[in-house]
């Protein structure tokens, strides 16, 4: 017999050690660093009829080289589409992570049974009764969609090449385990060696494979880190528990732009696609209230209007706090200098807390003026013009610099019935004869001036 083989993992990095030590180099964790088995068959767990050495890729020249779009096939949910670039390409490995019950399951199983494509959706979290009963709160029908409950790869495999499957879903990475290593299931050993089996599948078949990644209580996916090196595309599911909205973002992905965004709603029946972001990240009130002010942002090639809040009170302590939901927190500083500096209002003995509703982060500089609306409005305790919006970045000096793609902010604000949006004077507009008022403003001081006489 050979002898067993083994090394030393971090489970929380990868890394790997010829010895047990008590911290990782690599993340400076303690006691993370455990004993894994790492030998392996001689056998390999999937064999194509279309590898052989007469069949070998052979180079081309880059000229040579057939340039077509690659076909992608649609996934009938328009923001996942949107997320992955256009649908799914043939032959890619997808992984989606997400806090536990974030709905990642949820939407791979809604999604499985709407595609008009044979779907194996393989299971080792849950039984067969359990899927079927989602399944039929979800949708009832799914004439292409087939349960396999199975965790070992090489029973998937043999599923596999009985039913010929065109998608192929994993829920998830961390439960399955292959026979030719010897660790545990979820270890850094098999999470690395089924991946690298799936791939090879994936690229030998042209089958998509979408895989399902559990993530550690720091918001990283779990396992290696090459394991999302090894993939085509990365796709995280956030959210909040206590609310119904969720994000699809793409941290990575080889076929598309990483800048795109989903957002779903989630109901007793599944989630909700929600084609209008802006009818959730802007709140509907009877009343106008002081610090509130809307801006209009970009994620990837979507504008969205979200609504931006702020409260400014007299400091009770020696030191003003300011704090921030899903806005740079040095920016808000930065913002709040250039008012002082270059504006003369005093808020340097003023708590400021700002916060963008709905959940989301937002790290376009086009909100600053939106952000110095709200600062200014809870100040001065002056409502701003509900049918009033802000798309502006805020230089060092007070000046209002121009943002990009102002043309598709202004006509999101008028499709939405703003009657006014402020923009820079610097800015070069194309639109003509638009029902939307657009304000031309060069300064901070021009904008106090407009809103607050």
């Amino acid at each position: 017999m050979s002898k067993v083989k083994t090394t030393f993992f971090c489970q929380n990095c990868g890394a790997q050690y010829a010895k047990w030590q008590g911290q990782c180099n690599s993340c400076k964790e303690w006691n993370t660093i455990a004993e894994e088995i790492i030998q392996k068959q001689e056998k390999i767990a999937w064999k194509s009829e279309t590898t052989s050495s007469s069949k070998a890729p052979k180079p081309l020249r880059i000229n040579e080289i057939d340039s077509a779009q690659e076909i992608r096939m649609d996934t009938t949910d328009a923001e996942l589409n949107r997320v992955l670039g256009g649908g799914i390409v043939p032959g890619s490995l997808i992984l989606l992570g997400g806090e536990p019950g974030i709905g990642k399951s949820t939407l791979l199983l809604q999604i499985s049974l709407k595609l008009p494509y044979k779907t194996l959706y393989v299971s080792g979290e849950e039984s067969q009764k359990q899927i079927k009963m989602r399944a039929e709160r979800i949708t009832p029908s799914g004439d292409n969609c087939y349960i396999l409950t199975e965790t070992k790869t090489q029973n998937i495999f043999k599923q596999i090449e009985a039913i010929e499957p065109e998608i192929v879903i994993i829920d998830s990475i961390q439960t399955l385990h292959t026979d030719y290593i010897e660790s545990t299931p979820g270890s850094i050993s098999q999470i690395r060696e089924t991946t690298a089996e799936l791939i090879k599948f994936a690229k030998e078949t042209n089958i998509p494979v979408i895989l399902i990644g559990h993530i550690t209580k720091d918001g990283n996916i779990a396992g290696p880190k090459i394991l999302e090196h090894m993939v085509d595309t990365v796709l995280q599911f956030e959210g909040d528990r206590n609310h119904v909205y969720r994000i699809l973002r793409s941290l990575k992905n080889r076929f598309g732009s990483t800048a795109e965004i989903g957002i779903y709603e989630m109901l007793g029946n599944g989630l909700r696609e929600v084609s209008n972001p802006s009818e959730i990240l802007i709140s509907h009130k009877d009343e106008e209230l002081s610090g509130t002010a809307i801006a209009s942002t970009l994620e990837g090639m979507r504008p969205l209007m979200i609504e931006i809040q702020a409260l400014v009170s007299t400091a009770v302590y020696g030191t003003p706090q300011r704090s921030t939901t899903g806005y740079n927190a040095k920016r808000l500083n930065m913002i709040l200098a250039v008012l002082e500096k270059r504006a003369g209002f005093r808020l340097g003995a003023k708590d400021v807390f700002l916060n963008i509703t709905g959940g989301i982060s937002v790290d376009d500089p086009a909100i600053d003026l939106a952000v110095v609306a709200a600062i200014l409005s809870s100040n001065e305790d002056i409502a701003v013009n509900k049918d009033f919006c802000f798309a502006g970045e805020v230089g060092l000096s007070g000046e209002i610099r121009p943002v990009n793609r102002v043309d598709q902010r202004i006509q999101e604000a008028e499709k939405l019935g703003f009657s006014t949006i402020f923009v820079s004077k610097y800015n070069k507009i194309a639109l003509k004869n638009t029902g939307i008022k657009i304000r031309l403003v060069a300064k901070i001081e021009d904008v106090a001036s407009e809103l607050f006489g």
